[in-house]
């Protein structure tokens, strides 16, 4: 981060701040491509006869697919704030599955943020958003942990 960056403290003053991030619509399109892009050939993602016969009664999401749901709008919110961005770490818990159809809405808080100094100047942010994952019914799906470092 640079040296008395402003945005990282505007930033401070929103932790514990819980704001909507966007409502999305899942479509079988979406978890085909997303399972064939990480490479994951589970039926279950993909096979309509298969995933009906499993005890989903259909084609669910797999687990991963969750924490991309309005992940580039929290990028873009902290790329305007830093020169860099990089994922730290994720955790996932998963409630119940996401299926075609369903209407997620995510929300996130802003947890924590840590600023280390580097050498000369420099300083690197640690910046820790908990997200919550809601279907139609405003039953949880999911939680997430996620770290994102900025410099």
């Amino acid at each position: 981060m640079a040296e008395g960056s402003s945005g990282i403290e505007g930033l401070r003053d929103k932790i514990g701040v819980e704001r909507e991030v966007g409502v999305y619509e899942i479509e079988k399109g979406m978890i085909r491509k997303f399972a064939l892009a990480v490479g994951d050939p589970n039926p279950l993602w993909q096979d309509e006869e298969y995933a009906r016969k499993s005890r989903y009664g259909g084609i669910v999401a797999p687990p991963t697919f969750i924490p991309t749901l309005g992940f580039e709008r929290i990028e873009q919110e902290l790329t305007s704030l830093s020169s860099s961005i990089l994922h730290g770490s994720t955790e996932l818990e998963c409630y119940q599955p996401v299926r075609p159809g369903d209407k997620i809405t995510v929300t996130r808080r802003l947890a924590n943020i840590r600023e280390l100094q580097g050498k000369g100047t420099s300083k690197t942010a640690f910046i820790t958003f908990e997200i919550t994952y809601k279907n139609q019914k405003q039953e949880l799906v999911a939680k997430c942990r996620q770290i994102l470092i900025g410099y």
